[in-house]
């Protein structure tokens, strides 16, 4: 037989691992939308304060450990009585973290919205938060889906950080199978296939959306992980 008898025993608890690696993926890309997508709306205000706070978040979150801000999250979650809670502090951070990247990359891809079309639905009486939902939006969502993609597969490589809060998600669950079994190279790769098996499917949307996108429309180096 190729996998040990050991190994086949433990596929349950690898199993359980990679859902709460999925779990978290999902949790983290859904956060990173909803903080990305607020981000770019505080830049685009004329309040200053605003503009200011989201500049911050941004250069912090890019600019710090994500093991850093993990430990933030997950020490100040007791401060408003939600201590005890490794998994939602892992989510927040991915979350958090991935949000400031996917406010630049919304931002970067903001010139795909030229100005004659949001004159045109202002002259048809359009108003802002409509134009901003049914033109803007679509357009630079579709347009980032290369970077959204890539940012999302970054997020589900950055999981296994939740180990060191004791989220036993598929590489942890994976050391601890090694741990019980002294089998390393079989369950590393089972562990790779894993996440493989949930980056494959975000490719492949992403590829459907990005085939829509706008030819001219290409997010800068600049505002991605690893520029």
């Amino acid at each position: 037989m190729w996998l040990d008898p050991q190994v086949v025993q433990s596929l349950p608890s690898l199993f359980d691992g990679w859902l709460l690696t999925v779990e978290l993926t999902l949790l983290g890309a859904a956060g990173s939308l909803v903080c990305g997508h607020l981000a770019l709306a505080m830049q685009l205000t004329r309040i200053a304060p605003l503009r200011w706070s989201a500049r911050l978040y941004i250069s912090f979150m890019r600019g710090t450990p994500s093991l850093v801000q993990l430990f933030m999250v997950f020490f100040s979650l007791p401060l408003i009585g939600l201590g005890g809670r490794p998994m939602l502090a892992a989510a927040l951070t991915l979350g958090l973290n991935s949000g400031a990247y996917t406010a630049e990359i919304l931002r970067g891809n903001m010139r795909v919205v030229t100005r004659g079309q949001l004159e045109a639905a202002s002259a048809l009486g359009m108003a802002p938060l409509r134009i901003a939902l049914r033109i803007a939006l679509p357009q630079m969502l579709k347009a980032s889906a290369p970077a959204l993609v890539n940012e999302f597969t970054i997020l589900l490589k950055t999981t296994p950080l939740a180990s060191v809060v004791a989220v036993t998600e598929l590489t942890y669950a994976g050391q601890m199978v090694i741990a019980r079994i002294y089998t390393s190279s079989q369950i590393m790769l089972l562990v790779s296939i894993g996440y493989v098996a949930v980056v494959l499917p975000v490719i492949w949307l992403g590829k459907r959306v990005g085939r829509r996108a706008p030819p001219h429309a290409r997010t800068p180096r600049s505002v991605m992980r690893g520029a």
